[in-house]
């Protein structure tokens, strides 16, 4: 069984920066998706041009916690 690393993310650049090394480093080479709930803070800008092999899901808005997931998840492919 394959499984999937999914953080949602809303104008967490400064959060990225600090704590996305060491979620990549310990991954296991799973695949890492980041779900954007519409940030404005070029966190998407980052995790394209540092983790171009992480795999990045835009929501239109800012959907909240839940609904930011359950949105996101729908793109995900791992169980």
């Amino acid at each position: 069984m394959k499984i999937a690393i999914v953080i949602l993310n809303w104008n967490g650049k400064k959060l990225l920066e600090k704590f996305l090394p060491s979620v990549v480093k310990y991954s296991d080479n799973n695949p890492i998706y980041i779900i954007d709930n519409n940030s404005n803070d070029n966190s998407i800008d980052f995790i394209i041009n540092k983790y171009p092999n992480i795999n990045v899901i835009l929501n239109r808005s800012n959907l909240g916690y839940a609904k930011g997931y359950n949105e996101g998840l729908k793109n995900v492919k791992e169980e």
